[in-house]
Formats: C-alpha cells, structure tokens, sequence
C-alpha cells in the first residue's frame, strides 16, 4: 500500500502488487466502493506474472474524504496522480461502473505514452442521464432517489441495492451471498457520505461521447445483458460504436457486479484480451 498527494492536496491510497518490471494492470472501482472490489481480479493477475495496481478514488475507502473535486476531471486527474508516482507505462487500464467512466477520462486526456489497452465493465461511458440527444439513458427522477435516499440511511440504501439489483439478487431463483452483500456494505461505509452524494452526479450526468471518439488504444467493452444498473443499450452498445478500436462482449443474464459473481468467466476473459 501506499499514498500520493495531489496537486490540490488530497491523500489518495494505492496498492501495488507483483514484479516492477512486469507490465502493469490498474483497476478502477465502481461507485460508492474501493480498491478491495478488484481483490479476485488483482490476485488473479498476479499470479499470471503482472503488476496490479488499485487506487481507492478520493473520497471513498482509505483516501482523503475532501469535502470538492468529486467529478471525472478531477477523478482522472487522480488517476494521473498515481501512474505518475509510480511512472507505469504499457499500461492496462480496467474500470468497472464509475470506474470505466474515469478510465475512459484518463486515457482520452492523460494517457498518452502510457497506456498500452483498456478495458470498461458494466460502464457509465457514454452518458447515463436521460436526455433530449440521449433518449435511452435513465431520468433524473432516478439519480435524485439515490442522493434522497443516501441522504435519509446510507447504510440501509447500500444494503438494498448490493441485496438487490447490483448482483442480480433480486432476481427470481437467485441465492443471496450475504458474505458479499456484506463486503459491499463495508466498503461503501468507509467512504465519506458528501462524496458519494457528490459522486451520483458525476456518473450520471458526465457525457464522454468525444472522450470514446479520442482513444486509440485497443478497448474491450464488456456488458452483462442482465446488467439493472447500467443498462446495456445506454452504455455498451453506444461506447463500443464511438471508440476507434472497440470491441464488445456480451455476457447474457449477468448482472452489473459479474466481476465478483462470475468471475470465472469475467478473468480468463480480460486475460486472453491483455495478451492479445
């Protein structure tokens, strides 16, 4: 573990895992969560020979809860913050929900020289706000119940929703993993309640339609069809279409937390990508 300062003061903690010459792998956390969502991935990857790095974005788990700046600019900032304290080149970059939208930030303003590949998971790009040019995303209605509703019980909000639809867990037949629901809860508490009402703002309403159209990296956009959080035709079928050289899995009946559900399927898979 580890921490770097911003240039606007905020502490922002790393970890920083395997060989400093094997090529690097930086994963980026969905909304309210911390670099602890990436724990199955991380040891994954290291043990197939790769630096793994996760930063907790500022707000959220071990970082400064700054009570500004919780918006994509300065998220990918952040993000540039840490490769350049840790000077990782070659890159690959995976977000998954919010995470994606500040991957897909950082690569399109930060990461030139630097990154080899990205990869969005169940991702907020290009805009998740419902608007006159964008009639498929969701209402504002339904972003203004998430701040209604952390603003009332934070705790009882994140246990529904990691219950709930986040996994998939409200779906008929399924079998609730309290143990992750559990894990979910913990991270999000560790977070400071302002950035995150902050934070739904910032996922929803950030449009990166031109920051797609400027990456040139190869990017590989995978989607749970099932996904009741980030609904695919919004996000994934539009990202795929606006990027230079994108590609789109579907998972069908997966839900928006796959990597921690199937992550069986969701490793080999990002694997076989970075070694494309």
């Amino acid at each position: 573990m580890g921490m770097v300062t911003t240039t606007d003061g905020v502490e922002i903690y790393f970890k920083d895992w395997g060989p400093k010459d094997a090529q690097p792998i930086v994963f980026h956390h969905g909304w309210p969560l911390t670099a602890d969502d990436w724990d199955t991935q991380m040891l994954f990857f290291l043990a197939e020979g790769y630096r793994v790095v996760a930063h907790d974005r500022r707000g959220h788990g071990r970082s400064t809860q700054v009570g500004e700046g919780h918006d994509m600019d300065h998220y990918a900032a952040d993000t540039a913050a840490v490769v350049a304290h840790l000077d990782l080149r070659n890159a690959v970059h995976v977000g998954h929900s919010t995470g994606g939208g500040q991957v897909t930030r950082y690569v399109a303003r930060h990461g030139e020289g630097r990154v080899a590949k990205a990869v969005l998971i169940g991702a907020v790009p290009p805009l998740m706000l419902k608007t006159e040019a964008n009639p498929g995303g969701l209402p504002l209605e339904v972003f203004d119940g998430f701040r209604q509703a952390l603003a009332a019980d934070r705790v009882g909000f994140y246990t529904d929703v990691a219950s709930g639809p986040f996994y998939g867990f409200n779906r008929p037949g399924a079998k609730v993993s309290e143990p992750i629901v559990g894990n979910w809860v913990r991270q999000g508490m560790m977070g400071g309640a302002k950035p995150h009402y902050d934070g739904i703002k910032a996922f929803s309403e950030t449009d990166f339609t031109e920051d797609l159209k400027a990456i040139e990296v190869p990017t590989l956009v995978m989607h749970g069809d099932d996904d009741q959080i980030v609904p695919i035709g919004a996000s994934a079928h539009l990202s795929s279409k606006l990027l230079k050289n994108g590609t789109l899995k579907v998972y069908e009946g997966l839900p928006h937390g796959m990597c921690t559900t199937h992550a069986d399927i969701v490793n080999p898979d990002l694997l076989a990508f970075i070694r494309s």
